[in-house]
């Protein structure tokens, strides 16, 4: 059985990262069996970065790869119907929600705002973490920010860049529905990876406080993650 390795849980949400959480949603909602084993430690994974998957002899990385070989190796029909001009738009998104990863991860490992809500949550929900761990794991991620260029950025500049995102993913989200009609495709799974990241966190974001005040971006979260959830 394919393997997914990513992040663990936290506030309830199957991975604390948009990527690994829009892989497990993809699986979900492609309907492909799995099985799910969280790790901290990626050093066993492709380029060093979770997510990846196990198939057999097969080990994959990158979110965008992996679903690009399960779709092809397992025949999954959950995009066959997108038209060239939906597959487009699917690649733009994907690469925004990108930019908006940087932000979101900005908010939990550098903003002294939110920086510390989000380690006592860490701690409370897997003990196994130490704080000396925690504090090396900030450094690395500031080092990370820096040369990709978010770290550069003030906090309330770095959460400008993040709602923009957010708003563009507001014009997206029909009042019902999903992005591309009545039933979730692959870009549903990675919307939803990244905004349930940040919608069931009990952290005040500004981030989170525009999703909360979208009610299309509510409902389009809610109604994926009660799908992938059983």
């Amino acid at each position: 059985m394919l393997t997914l390795y990513s992040y663990p849980t936290l506030f309830g949400v199957a991975d604390n990262n948009g990527y690994g959480l829009k892989v497990f949603a993809f699986l979900k909602l492609a309907g492909v069996p799995f099985a799910h084993e969280h790790i901290f430690d990626a050093s066993k994974a492709p380029r060093g970065q979770l997510p990846y998957i196990v198939d057999g002899s097969d080990t994959v990385g990158d979110s965008e790869t992996i679903l690009g070989y399960v779709s092809q190796k397992y025949h999954l029909t959950i995009d066959a119907a997108l038209t060239p001009a939906q597959r487009i738009q699917n690649l733009l998104i994907t690469r925004m929600l990108d930019d908006l990863y940087w932000v979101m991860s900005y908010s939990r490992w550098k903003d002294e705002r939110y920086w510390h809500a989000f380690r006592d949550a860490l701690k409370r929900e897997h003990p196994s973490l130490t704080d000396e761990g925690l504090a090396k794991a900030q450094a690395f991620n500031a080092q990370r920010y820096y040369y990709q260029g978010i770290g550069r950025y003030e906090p309330d500049a770095a959460m400008a860049r993040g709602l923009a995102d957010l708003a563009a993913i507001a014009g997206l989200i029909a009042p019902k529905g999903y992005v591309h009609g009545e039933k979730p495709t692959g870009i549903d799974a990675g919307i939803y990876g990244f905004i349930a990241n940040i919608y069931f966190y009990d952290i005040d974001t500004p981030l989170k406080q525009f999703v909360v005040a979208h009610d299309n971006i509510v409902r389009h979260c809610r109604a994926i993650h009660e799908a992938v959830s059983t």
